[in-house]
C-alpha cells in the first residue's frame, strides 16, 4: 500500500479512489439524484459559512473529545451508513468499522451493506450502529433488529427518506449491479484496476450480505434483486417508530429530517435523536442542503432530543459549522467511501486523521480549547447568515 500520508486532504482520498476503483462504484458513492443540485449544494453550502478568527487565547490542552447519544467520542464525528461499502474494497464495511473503533468514533452499518451484521461483528470488539430501511416484509425486519440485537449494536438509525428511490442515472448509465456483470466492458476496465480486483478475491460477500440467505424468496442474485426492488414500504409512518423502538429495546435516532415539522413529529413519536439529512442529496433533488435547514430543526427541537447531522461534510472546518450552527455530532459517508477506495482501513484511517487535525488546528485559530464551548459565536456574522437563508 502507497503512503497515505500524502493525503493531504478528503478531495485528495477522492482522486486516489476514482483511480483505484471501477466506475461503476465509484459513481455509485459519488452521485446525486436527475441534476445533483442538492448533492453539490451540500457542499457549496458550507464553503459560504465563514469562521470568526479570535488571536491571544491561551490554546494549551484542547479538547475535542465528546459524546454521541450518549457514547463517548473522540471527535463529534461517525461514520455514515452506507450502501454497498463492501464494493469500494473487499470487506469494505469491515474495514470501516475497525478503523472507527480504532479511532474511537461509531460506525453505523447499512441494511443495504455487502457484509453482514455477523460478519461486521465478528470483525470487531466494540458495539457498532446500524441503520435500517423498513421493508414491506416486516416478519423479515423484525428479524433484522433481532440479528443487531444480538451482535450488540448500540443504536439504531432508523431512515425514513426512502420509502420509494430517487433515480441516480450515473447508477443506471452504469448498469450498477452487486456483485457487477462480467461484461466485456466491465473485464477491460478491470485490467486498469488490477489491486481492486485482486483485493475482491479476498471478499467475504459478493452481495447484500444482511438478505441473502435470509429470505425464503431470494435464492439467488436475480431473485433477490427482484425481491429487494419490490420491498420499498410506502406505508411506512411515525407510528411504526413505536414498534421499531420497542423490539430494538435501545435508542432509535431518525436519519433523513429536513423539516422542523418533522422533527417536532419524530420528537412525539418517541425518536431518541434526529439525523438531519437529504441522503447525500441522493433522494429529492432541489431539497435545501443540510446545513442550511439545521438552525431552524435545532430551534423546532430545542433540547428535546439529540440533533445529529449528515450531507455534505468533507472536512475538519464542516464539522466545526454544524456545531456551531447546534448540531451535537455529524457523520461522514463519502469521505469514508474515498479513504476505503484510496487505501482499505488505512484509507479511512487517513480520512478520519485529516478531519481531525483540521478540526483541531481550526478549533484554536477559532481561540476555542473545547469542542463543547463551539457555538453560534464562531460564526463570522449571524446577521449574514440569516441573509444567506440559513
Amino acid at each position: 500500500m502507497a503512503n497515505l500520508d500524502k493525503y493531504l486532504t478528503i478531495e485528495d482520498l477522492m482522486k486516489a479512489a476514482r483511480r483505484r476503483v471501477p466506475k461503476m462504484f465509484f459513481d455509485y458513492a459519488d452521485s446525486g439524484a436527475y441534476t445533483e443540485s442538492t448533492y453539490r449544494e451540500n457542499t457549496t453550502d458550507f464553503e459560504k459559512i465563514k469562521l470568526r478568527q479570535r488571536v491571544a487565547v491561551n490554546l494549551e490542552n484542547r479538547n475535542l473529545a465528546t459524546t454521541m447519544m450518549g457514547q463517548p467520542v473522540s471527535m463529534p464525528v461517525a461514520i455514515a451508513p452506507v450502501g454497498s461499502t463492501g464494493m469500494q474494497s473487499a470487506n469494505g464495511e469491515i474495514k470501516a468499522a475497525r478503523a472507527a473503533e480504532a479511532f474511537g468514533i461509531p460506525f453505523t452499518l447499512s441494511t443495504m451493506s455487502i457484509c453482514s451484521i455477523e460478519q461486521v461483528a465478528e470483525g470487531t470488539t466494540q458495539p457498532f450502529w446500524f441503520q435500517l430501511y423498513v421493508m414491506r416484509d416486516r416478519a423479515f425486519i423484525e428479524r433484522l433488529i433481532d440479528r443487531a440485537k444480538a451482535a450488540k449494536c448500540s443504536v439504531l438509525v432508523l431512515t425514513m427518506d426512502l420509502q420509494i428511490l430517487g433515480q441516480r442515472h450515473k447508477d443506471i448509465r452504469n448498469g450498477l449491479k452487486a456483485p457487477p456483470p462480467i461484461t466485456p466492458k466491465f473485464l477491460l476496465e478491470l485490467a486498469t484496476k488490477p489491486a481492486w480486483a485482486f483485493g475482491m478475491l479476498q471478499s467475504k460477500s459478493y452481495t447484500f450480505g444482511n438478505i441473502a440467505g435470509h429470505v425464503s424468496e431470494a435464492v439467488d442474485l436475480s431473485s433477490l434483486s427482484k425481491w429487494t426492488a419490490t420491498q420499498f414500504d410506502l406505508t411506512l409512518n411515525w407510528k411504526d417508530i413505536a414498534w421499531i423502538k420497542k423490539r430494538f429495546g435501545g435508542p432509535v435516532v431518525v436519519k433523513g429530517i429536513l423539516d422542523p415539522e418533522d422533527a417536532r413529529l419524530a420528537v412525539e413519536h418517541g425518536a431518541d435523536g434526529i439525523i438531519v439529512s437529504n441522503h447525500g442529496g441522493r433522494q429529492l433533488d432541489g431539497a435545501p442542503s443540510s446545513i442550511r435547514v439545521l438552525p431552524e430543526i435545532v430551534d423546532a427541537v430545542g433540547d428535546k432530543t439529540e440533533v445529529l447531522m449528515d450531507s455534505g461534510i468533507r472536512s475538519g472546518q464542516d464539522v466545526l459549522k454544524a456545531l456551531a450552527l447546534g448540531a451535537k455530532g455529524t457523520f461522514v459517508g463519502r469521505a469514508m467511501n474515498y479513504g476505503l477506495g484510496a487505501g482499505g482501513e488505512a484509507g479511512v484511517t487517513r480520512a478520519l486523521q485529516i478531519i481531525n487535525k483540521e478540526m483541531d488546528t481550526t478549533m484554536a485559530l477559532m481561540g476555542e480549547r473545547d469542542i463543547h464551548h463551539i457555538g453560534p459565536h464562531n460564526i463570522y456574522s449571524n446577521e449574514l447568515l440569516k441573509r444567506q437563508g440559513y
